[in-house]
């Protein structure tokens, strides 16, 4: 692996850079896929990049799933979101209400020219021919795990084992990560942006975020 020359500014510019090039993978729309484990940092993350892209509109799958189908929700996406994007509508999901247990009002989607789909499943096999892009958030399962849980508090810790059953067998079923075009780390400068599986066949390069410097390779 070749080093390029050192490049000034932050590495998710780069990443937000790199989106902007790609061709629409639904409808007009390019989606953006970023999945990873439950509290693996896949919200903070989607949220920095969603500014980097200039305000691009973030979708959270934890707004589509609900209680009842942790990881069942396929149909209504694709009724809901994909569906309407792919013809270039915008797109109307009613947000699931974790406490209140229901789905509240609809809530408006616009097909802009990239939007974001954050959240455990983005990658799934259905999901994946209209993405432009999959991002994996690579923490190990465990170490998301127990961060979800420190962040969610001992109020959340009998979900938290419904939860961890589920996702297990999702991702025994329908792994995300062996698809994904990148790899997402973070570290103490901020993110290292890696090839992943999918894109290892590409030109290998790395984005390091942070304060200084970027490498790229």
């Amino acid at each position: 692996m070749s080093a390029l020359p050192h490049r000034r500014g932050p590495a998710i510019h780069d990443l937000a850079s790199r989106i902007r090039r790609l061709p629409p993978s639904c409808g007009p729309v390019r989606l953006i896929g970023v999945d990873g484990h439950a509290g693996s940092g896949k919200s903070t993350f989607a949220g920095r990049l969603a500014r980097a892209l200039g305000g691009a509109p973030v979708l959270r799958l934890d707004d589509i799933a609900s209680h009842e189908e942790l990881f069942g929700w396929t149909g209504r996406l694709l009724d809901q979101v994909i569906g309407p994007l792919g013809r270039g509508e915008a797109a109307r999901y009613s947000p699931y209400d974790w406490r209140a247990r229901r789905f509240g009002p609809p809530r408006e989607l616009p097909p802009a020219p990239v939007v974001l789909v954050e959240g455990v499943g983005a990658g799934r096999r259905a999901l994946r021919p209209h993405l432009a892009l999959l991002l994996w958030m690579d923490l190990p399962r465990e170490e998301a795990w127990e961060r979800g849980r420190t962040r969610d508090g001992e109020e959340q810790r009998e979900f938290w084992e419904g939860w961890v059953r589920a996702e297990r067998r999702h991702f025994a079923d329908d792994p995300s990560r062996p698809y994904a075009d990148l790899l997402v780390r973070q570290c103490r400068e901020g993110y290292e942006v890696l090839q992943g599986p999918k894109g290892a066949a590409e030109t290998d390069r790395s984005f390091t975020e942070g304060d200084g410097p970027s490498s790229v390779w």
